[in-house]
């Protein structure tokens, strides 16, 4: 039986693939989308906090090793539609200058500027149907609170990936940041954009279909034409496009070059899986004497220009069952839910500088698990201002009436990762091209995360659903 010709193969099912299978699909291509893992269920139990934050059921169990050799295992997922299923819908731009290399912060620059993504930023916005929620009662008090003249403080609505019907459903309301909705209220690849292509015979996807390998064509190592997975299934394309996420995609590519021999070749090779990042992130829980009654929250986002590289974003519904699933053991359970019942959770966030020597890095052996070598001494700018906006804004909650707590995110925390394999126009020093093609080589593309040569100082869930959209009209 002769295998179907795909105009394109897609590894992995995110917002940087699904993107990209969207406008290749508008443009009359045949695409094979091939993801590792499978459809979540749609029984409630992605909402269940036990489940999502208690035993982590629906995340990664791979372990892999830090700088120092030490087992961790990032909270990656697996699932159709990738972290879109889990994030918390804030859906923003980047700023035009945050295209621009910021040489004083250790930023790369884009090999394009704002204007050239700026029309897949609107069909992203249009698809995602992306638009700001009012501010609840409690909130507005304390954000004019915050703001005061001369604080330096300003606040904005932030734009949310959500169906304004989920404030009917208040358990879905309470249950999307962090959570997978199963009723569809949040935007994400596979309701969004997914969803339409498989009534479409032009698109196929394939679950359970973890790529191991690329396959070349006979002779010639640069022409990438098909793929082999697991299972030992294999497939050939025109065009492979990686967007598997920053800490997969990085990993297939390393494997192919090292097996062909186009390591100790390509000027790119060496910057593959390098500069890494994953923000600067902290979690702040805010408590106030009085019970706190807003159900969204996560509809502000604040900034100082003292701290040109950092925002804080309100999270979403705080109560004694989520707060219990970081406290230790011991703490009774009625502590919780008193401190729940007081509590606001913000994120600050502050973009990460670039270190050639923070890195995705293979197993040397098969046997080995693949490497996260990543320390925050390595990009001190990010680090001293990340200290310096956290502890401004402790001290303007502290002002509004709240005692604040923050934890710092560490390496398992890596829904923001970014940059792997960085675009960029000069092939010693990036990987991919201005329109996402892998430098000296053929058919294959980049369409996730790894792309980013910055991650700015908000979401990048947007941007990466922009340049799949832009990739998938260029091919």
């Amino acid at each position: 039986m002769t295998e179907p010709h795909y105009d394109a193969i897609i590894i992995g099912s995110g917002a940087g693939g699904s993107a990209c299978a969207f406008n290749l699909i508008q443009g009359g291509k045949r695409v094979l989308m091939l993801e590792k893992g499978d459809f979540l269920p749609k029984d409630g139990s992605t909402l269940a906090v036990d489940q999502v934050f208690g035993s982590s059921r629906f995340k990664n169990k791979q372990p892999w090793l830090d700088s120092q050799n030490k087992e961790l295992t990032p909270g990656e997922f697996y699932n159709v539609g990738g972290k879109t299923k889990w994030y918390g819908a804030a859906l923003l731009r980047f700023s035009p200058h945050e295209f621009n290399a910021d040489p004083d912060y250790d930023c790369l620059g884009w090999p394009i500027n704002y204007a050239e993504l700026e029309p897949f930023y609107q069909q992203a916005e249009q698809l995602l149907a992306v638009k700001p929620f009012a501010h609840e009662k409690q909130l507005t008090g304390l954000i004019a609170r915050i703001v005061k003249p001369s604080s330096g403080w300003r606040a904005e609505h932030l734009p949310l990936g959500l169906k304004t019907e989920i404030l009917d459903h208040p358990d879905e309301a309470k249950h999307f940041d962090g959570f997978a909705s199963p009723g569809g209220f949040k935007a994400d690849a596979e309701f969004n954009l997914l969803t339409p292509l498989l009534e479409n015979p032009a698109f196929q996807l394939l679950t359970g279909k973890e790529v191991t390998s690329l396959i070349a064509k006979a002779e010639r190592p640069t022409y990438i034409q098909g793929v082999l997975c697991a299972d030992g299934s294999r497939y050939q394309a025109d065009h492979i496009i990686l967007a598997a996420g920053a800490m997969t995609s990085p990993r297939i590519l390393q494997n192919y070059l090292q097996q062909s021999g186009l390591a100790k070749i390509l000027p790119s090779a060496p910057c593959v899986g390098a500069n890494f990042k994953l923000h600067l992130n902290s979690a702040l829980l805010a408590f106030s004497p009085f019970k706190q009654h807003d159900m969204l929250r996560k509809t502000a986002l604040f900034f100082n220009e003292k701290f040109p590289h950092s925002t804080v974003q309100c999270l979403g519904w705080m109560d004694g069952e989520l707060l219990a699933t970081q406290l230790p053991g011991f703490v009774p359970r009625f502590i919780a839910n008193i401190l729940g019942q007081r509590a606001y959770g913000f994120f600050v966030t502050t973009e990460d500088s670039s270190s050639p020597d923070n890195r995705i890095i293979v197993g040397s052996e098969a046997s080995l698990p693949p490497k996260l070598d990543y320390l925050p001494r390595r990009t001190p700018a990010s680090a001293a201002e990340h200290k310096a906006v956290l502890s401004a804004f402790k001290a303007r909650l502290m002002s509004a009436g709240f005692l604040s707590f923050s934890k710092a995110m560490d390496l398992t925390a890596t829904a923001h990762a970014l940059g792997s394999l960085a675009t960029g126009s000069d092939s010693a020093k990036s990987v991919v091209d201005a329109r996402g093609k892998v430098h000296g080589m053929d058919n294959i593309h980049v369409s996730d995360g790894s792309i980013l040569p910055r991650s700015s100082r908000v979401n990048p869930g947007l941007t990466i659903y922009a340049w799949g959209l832009r990739l998938g009209r260029h091919l």
